[in-house]
């Protein structure tokens, strides 16, 4: 028997319209956000071994930002677009989190 504190909520699939409760592990779960493109955030914890970039540089698309190993694995990160380093915030030897904001950036249209 349905529980009646819940109450049904509309969804469509290919044009079918369908009605459905949602378990307590959907209500749960973390919500997703959109990430903002200007924040190179950690994918996985690790140890910053090097940073190749300081704040106030103009970096091009592809170079080399900073070296998280992680697992013994050196995981190279990359500049994904052309801009401008606004602030860094870790030093070599930062052991990080997962989700860890590791360097703002700024569109190089503000120059």
């Amino acid at each position: 028997m349905a529980d009646k504190s819940q109450e049904f909520v509309d969804f469509a699939v290919t044009a079918r319209k369908y009605k459905t409760q949602l378990t307590k592990k959907y209500l749960n779960r973390k919500v997703w956000i959109d990430p903002n493109p200007f924040d190179i955030q950690s994918f996985i914890p690790g140890t910053i071994i090097e940073i190749s970039v300081k704040e106030g540089d103009v970096v091009e698309e592809g170079a080399p930002l900073l070296i998280l190993e992680a697992m013994k694995m050196q995981n190279r990160i990359q500049m994904p677009f052309t801009a401008k380093i606004q602030k860094v915030n870790v030093k070599v030897g930062d052991r990080i989190p997962k989700d860890m904001l590791m360097i703002e950036l700024e569109s190089v249209d503000n120059l």
